[in-house]
């Protein structure tokens, strides 16, 4: 918990906030969500995939989206990789969200 705590402060370096948790843990997030939802639509549950597939995933991805978006705010290298960390993190995370 404390990890999550220092990712959503932004106090994580960008390299790790965008790589170890946008990028691997979204993936692994999204991709264990949707599998759940899918198999829950298929037992014919409703209301149950509805909440496995967005209750996971979505509060880890605006967690994910914070804490990218305040470690790039103290980033001291090139601002564009700032930038770009801040647009394909957030871009992502509402693809992965809405889909």
């Amino acid at each position: 918990m404390k990890h999550v705590f220092r990712l959503w402060q932004g106090e994580l370096a960008l390299e790790e906030a965008f790589w170890n948790w946008a990028v691997l843990g979204g993936l692994i997030v999204n991709i264990v969500s949707s599998v759940l939802f899918l198999f829950l639509i298929i037992a014919d549950r409703p209301v149950s995939a509805f909440i496995a597939g967005y209750a996971l995933s979505v509060p880890y991805n605006v967690i994910v989206s914070v804490g990218v978006w305040r470690s790039a705010g103290r980033y001291t290298g090139e601002r564009r990789w700032a930038d770009l960390a801040r647009i394909v993190t957030v871009t992502g995370m509402i693809l992965l969200s809405v889909t």
